[in-house]
């Protein structure tokens, strides 16, 4: 099989859900945002935004909210979360990426999707670790959520379709290997 050095970065990321305290250097942030902003968009609309936040303070708070959310849910699985003393959604990462988009074109979330796939690939050339965060999209419509989310710079027309975690693996956790699911693949000629 033909590789290089693309493909083994590819093949070496791994969603990391245990980090080190060791914020984010400023330029490797740079470098992943600007990563992000290279990915394809439909019609090359680029409606796409990005709120990295690296203070501790506001991602305490957001998680918090969401919770909240979570607390409302009719979902049991959902309550539970939001009630938990220990539950993180972001895994205590020092660096979240909210990646919202404009929802009026149907592909705004695949948009999004090839950002957060552009981030992650980013993250793994460097040295990150990250991981794909769903639970701001599911609430980001909540009063308490949308209120905070705007304030911290998500526009206010936008939804959420996926965050970012980012940061530094924290080695004394193992990070599962990848198992390749057989038979995904069909190749018509």
């Amino acid at each position: 099989m033909k590789t290089n050095e693309v493909l083994e970065n590819i093949k070496a990321r791994r969603s990391v859900r245990a980090y080190t305290g060791q914020q984010v250097l400023e330029e490797d942030l740079q470098a992943i945002l600007e990563a992000a902003t290279y990915a394809p968009s439909g019609m090359h609309l680029e409606t796409w935004h990005f709120t990295a936040i690296q203070n501790m303070d506001k991602l305490t708070e957001l998680n918090e909210r969401i919770k909240g959310a979570f607390a409302k849910s009719d979902d049991s699985r959902l309550q539970e979360r939001g009630h938990s003393k220990t539950y993180c959604c972001y895994y205590h990462a020092p660096t979240l990426v909210i990646v919202s988009n404009e929802p009026t074109q149907w592909w705004a979330g695949m948009d999004c999707a090839c950002t957060i796939e552009n981030m992650f690939l980013a993250a793994q050339s460097l040295g990150i670790g990250s991981c794909w965060i769903n639970q701001l999209g599911t609430t980001c419509d909540d009063p308490e959520v949308r209120e905070f989310i705007t304030a911290l710079g998500v526009p206010a027309n936008h939804k959420v379709y996926g965050c970012v975690a980012l940061g530094y693996p924290d080695s004394k956790i193992p990070i599962k290997e990848k198992k390749v699911k057989a038979n995904t693949i069909t190749i018509v000629r």
